[in-house]
């Protein structure tokens, strides 16, 4: 799942700041193939987290959408805990990015209770 994450994350990224999502861009953010990355394209394809055709852009579904949103609250969520626990940025950005994806229901309350009672002090 963590590798589905990082796609729809970074395919409604791509579209945010570029407009399109494209094979090419994914595979050099990611640092893969582009064959690699057609091949988990397709995969998210098939599990209907996009929809693309060949030579096109990439697009989320609903569905997709609804996983890179939640994927990048829960990545927000973790930085922010760990700037609110003296991490410095760039490293709070680099270890977010790992935590986000193993990270708890339970855990991230308890990192919201953690930022709310800092934000309050």
């Amino acid at each position: 799942m963590e590798s589905t994450e990082d796609y729809v994350e970074l395919i409604d990224d791509l579209i945010r700041t570029q407009g399109e999502a494209r094979l090419v861009d994914l595979a050099e953010r990611l640092g893969v193939s582009q064959p690699t990355a057609g091949k988990t394209v397709a995969r998210l394809q098939r599990d209907g987290f996009v929809t693309s055709e060949p030579y096109r852009s990439i697009f989320l579904t609903e569905r997709g959408k609804s996983l890179a949103d939640a994927a990048r609250e829960r990545h927000d969520l973790v930085y922010r805990f760990l700037l609110a626990i003296g991490v410095s940025q760039d490293t709070a950005e680099r270890d977010s990015e790992g935590v986000e994806h193993h990270v708890s229901e339970e855990t991230l309350q308890a990192f919201q209770r953690i930022i709310n009672s800092s934000d309050k002090a």
